[in-house]
Parts: structure tokens; sequence; C-alpha cells
């Protein structure tokens, strides 16, 4: 599978919002809450960022004013900028945490959908806020490396975004298939053989899904297809592995 058929699984499981709509809407009610509290703290960053800015750097303040605005002014884009990528990257792993209850049945009710063996149980609601937690800790780390790309002059911007769309997709890609894999018993080394398999298809599936997180208020909309849309493609890995 490569990356076209990955994207392809989400658009799977975007249907689902016209074939079962009340399911999907079951999956809005943990997004709409993490959404809600992490644009708020998005609102009051971007109050106070100037304030946090002169704060930091008193050194500036002797500078010519036309040097000391600019220089703020750069570094407030790269403050939003980054705090921007970093909600946008903890969404996915406080959302799961919060909801996974909510999603569980979801990939559950995909999985009967396609018939064959379908696992009775879930990971856990325990296990599911620890992987969460781990997902929003791999955020961070990773918000961090992009905004020190993005430091780079002319192409840092460029370069910043593009790798953290990448890097954060396949992180959202893991965590989301391994759902379904960890109910049927796959260990975290087995999920990982199984999945390396395709690479492109994790990769399409999981750009796909963070790109739509940039839309506002997309995550909300995106989360409960992303869920069912994973479950189509651990699935598809699991029917096209040598018995």
């Amino acid at each position: 599978m490569g990356f076209r058929q990955g994207a392809g699984f989400l658009l799977r499981g975007l249907r689902l919002w016209r074939e079962r709509p009340r399911l999907m809407l079951l999956g809005i009610v943990p997004a709409l809450i993490v959404g809600v509290l992490l644009a708020g703290a998005f609102v009051a960053l971007v109050v106070y960022a100037d304030d946090l800015i002169s704060w930091a750097t008193p050194f500036a303040d002797g500078w010519s004013e036309a040097i000391r605005s600019v220089f703020r002014a750069l570094l407030w884009l790269l403050v939003v900028a980054g705090a921007g990528m970093l909600a946008i990257v903890t969404f996915t792993g406080l959302t799961l945490a919060v909801g996974d209850p909510f999603y569980e049945k979801i990939w559950k009710e995909v999985e009967l959908s396609l018939g064959g063996t379908v696992p009775d149980r879930g990971v856990g609601w325990l296990r599911g806020i620890a992987d969460g937690l781990v997902l929003v800790v791999m955020g961070v780390v990773t918000a961090v490396v992009v905004f020190a790309i993005g430091l780079l002059p002319l192409v840092g911007a460029v370069i910043g975004f593009a790798l953290g769309l990448v890097l954060s997709g396949r992180l959202l890609a893991g965590e989301l298939v391994s759902r379904p894999l960890e109910a049927r018993g796959l260990d975290r080394a087995q999920r990982a053989a199984l999945m390396r398999q395709h690479r492109g298809a994790m990769l399409g599936f999981g750009v796909c899904v963070q790109a739509c997180f940039l839309v506002p208020l997309g995550g909300i909309a995106v989360m409960p297809a992303a869920v069912a849309g994973a479950t189509y493609l651990a699935r598809e890995a699991l029917d096209r592995a040598p018995r």
C-alpha cells in the first residue's frame, strides 16, 4: 500500500458521516472538549504574547525602536506559530486520552462492518490515557524540533512546516492504528513489524489527517473519521499479512 491508498482510508472514514452520522457524532464529544480548551489557551497566549516577549528580551530595550520592533515582531510570529503547531500535535493525544471509550465504539463498529474476527474488547481506558499522554509528549518534542528549524533564515519556515507535517502525521497514524491492532493481541514489536510493510500508506494517512487538523475546527470533525480510517488501514494490513 502506498501514499494514495493511505489517503483513501481517511476518505473512507469521512464517508461514515453520511452513512453513520449518529456514530460519528459520538466521536465529536471528546474532540470538542479538547478543542475548546486548546483554543482558549491559544487565544490567551496571543493576547499576552507581547508582554511575555518583552519580559523575556530585556536586552533589546536599549536597541533602536525600529530594530527592537522588528525583532520582537518576528519573535511574536515564532511564538504564535510554535504554539499553534504544539496545539495541533497535542490535540490528538489529549483527545484520545479523554475519549478512548467513544473511539473504541467507533472502531468496533467499523470492525463489525468489515466482518471476520472482531475483538471483543479494546485496550482499556487507563491504557488509552497512557498512550494518549505519550503521544502528547512526542508532539511536544516534535513542536520543539520544528520551532528550532523554523529559526533558520529564508527556508527555515517552509522546511519546518513540511517536516512538522510529516513527523506529526506519522506519529498520529501510528497511535491511531495501534488501537485495533493491540486489541487483537499484537504487541508493540509485532505492530511495528506489520506496519513497516506499509510505510507509504501510514505516511499518506497520517499527513492527510494532520493537514485536516490545520483547518479551523477541522480536527473536531475529522477525528472520528480518522479513527474509522485507521481501523480500515489496520484491517487491510492484517488481510495482506502472510498467514
